[in-house]
């Protein structure tokens, strides 16, 4: 494999990152000041097989990045959060056997885990990825929402309680209330950032469980106003005048045949921003094909950080905010799911979701809305994904190579936290 395709993996999935220093108002290329930013962090602890779910886990990120970049050829701006998708068909998991439950794990990445790994996992990042930088704002939560007409198992109560912090809460789907009820815990757990969820509340449905992400950052440093300016960025349909922020930065940085990458920090350096930007005759369909394919051949952990080498970088970034729903994809997030082994869960025929409630049930509907701005100050970024369930019938002080790093046209991002190698969100910017 090339070389250069080894670092990728390593930047976006097990690399530390390099602080940032801003430069004066001419961009001077003096010598660059580097911040440990490793000092104040909490590493995430990961057991020897949780390396591998992160592993495996990421595989699916990048080939749900891959899924959704060709089913949706509108060629617009999306975000999404798959590690979201995960919570809630690791819920889903927990009440499932045969074929189904192995085809959850085998999409999601635990491959033959079992219940109880899955979800000790599902556990970890609960606990301890908040905890990694303070200067970091992220909040994973989980509900289920449960129509009071049904019961649930108590070991699946347990469990839900035990491993994702999620208590079921009897509801009347009937009731008009309900809907303002499960949408305004939408709202709570995203600081507003997703209001609604759900357009209506089916009184048919089993049960609601909903998994929500809030993540807010501030770069490790800060764009200033002063120097963002309305430039020229190239969309498939010519040129626009965007806003882009711009600044010298001392950061991760490699280039190749197919694309140019930076890691851009947040707070302490644990969490950052990777953007990919394609090289000239090369699409962000390409830099996708190859993160799926990495993803599929590739164990990151293995990838050598050492030939990671810092630049200092003339940055320009678009400010921009992206919004996505999974709705508004002809196939949906059920299709999705589908294309990517996730079968049985969605047969209303099939009766392998069976320890949930007293009756065997199956996944109705499922939806993913997410969110992202992104500014002069860092980043907010939010994402919640609902499934319903019906009853079945370091500092330096050297020289450093130069490089310019300009996204002024579409690219490709993913946010992450390097002591894990969790991925939280995928996208790409194309200006429309």
């Amino acid at each position: 494999m090339n070389k250069s395709l080894y670092v990728l993996v390593a930047i976006v999935l097990s690399s530390a990152m390099l602080s940032c220093s801003s430069s004066d108002d001419e961009y001077s290329r003096e010598t660059k000041q580097v911040v440990n930013m490793l000092s104040e962090s909490q590493p995430v602890e990961l057991t020897k097989e949780q390396k591998v779910f992160v592993n495996d886990n990421n595989c699916f990120t990048l080939n749900f990045l891959k899924t959704v970049n060709e089913t949706d050829r509108s060629g617009k701006s999306f975000i999404y959060s798959p590690l979201s998708i995960t919570y809630v068909l690791g819920m889903v998991n927990d009440a499932a056997t045969g074929q189904t439950e192995q085809e959850l794990e085998q999409t999601l990445g635990f491959h033959k885990g079992g219940i109880k790994a899955v979800n000790e996992y599902c556990k970890n990042l609960i606990d301890n990825l908040p905890k990694v930088d303070e200067k970091v704002k992220l909040n994973i939560a989980n509900a289920i929402f449960l129509n009071q007409r049904y019961t649930l198992k108590e070991q699946f109560q347990k469990d839900m309680e035990q491993y994702y912090d999620a208590k079921a809460e009897a509801l009347d789907f009937s009731s008009s209330k309900t809907l303002d009820h499960i949408n305004g815990w939408c709202n709570n757990k995203t600081n507003g950032m997703i209001p609604t969820i759900l357009d209506e509340v089916n009184p048919n449905m089993m049960s609601y469980l909903l998994n929500a992400i809030y993540f807010k950052a501030d770069w490790a440093s800060k764009f200033d106003t002063k120097n963002t300016k309305k430039e020229p960025f190239t969309t498939k349909k010519g040129n626009k005048q965007l806003p882009l922020m711009h600044q010298t930065v001392l950061i991760n940085y490699l280039r190749n045949d197919t694309y140019a990458a930076v890691d851009i920090p947040y707070g302490n350096g644990n969490w950052s921003m990777m953007v990919m930007l394609p090289e000239e005759g090369k699409t962000i369909d390409d830099i996708i094909a190859i993160l799926a394919n990495i993803g599929k051949s590739v164990n990151f952990s293995n990838n050598p950080i050492s030939m990671v080498s810092p630049y200092e970088v003339d940055l320009k970034l678009p400010s921009f905010e992206t919004s996505s729903d999974t709705d508004e994809m002809e196939e949906g997030l059920i299709g999705l799911m589908q294309k990517m082994g996730v079968k049985m869960a969605f047969d209303p025929l099939c009766e392998e979701i069976c320890n949930m409630c007293d009756l065997p049930v199956y996944i109705a509907m499922m939806r993913q809305k997410a969110k992202i701005k992104v500014n002069e100050e860092g980043s907010e970024a939010a994402a919640v994904t609902v499934a319903g369930t019906m009853v079945t019938s370091v500092n330096v002080s050297k020289e450093y190579p130069k490089a310019t790093f300009h996204a002024n046209r579409p690219f490709v991002y993913v946010i992450r936290e390097a002591s894990s190698g969790v991925i939280l969100f995928v996208g790409k910017f194309t200006g429309e």
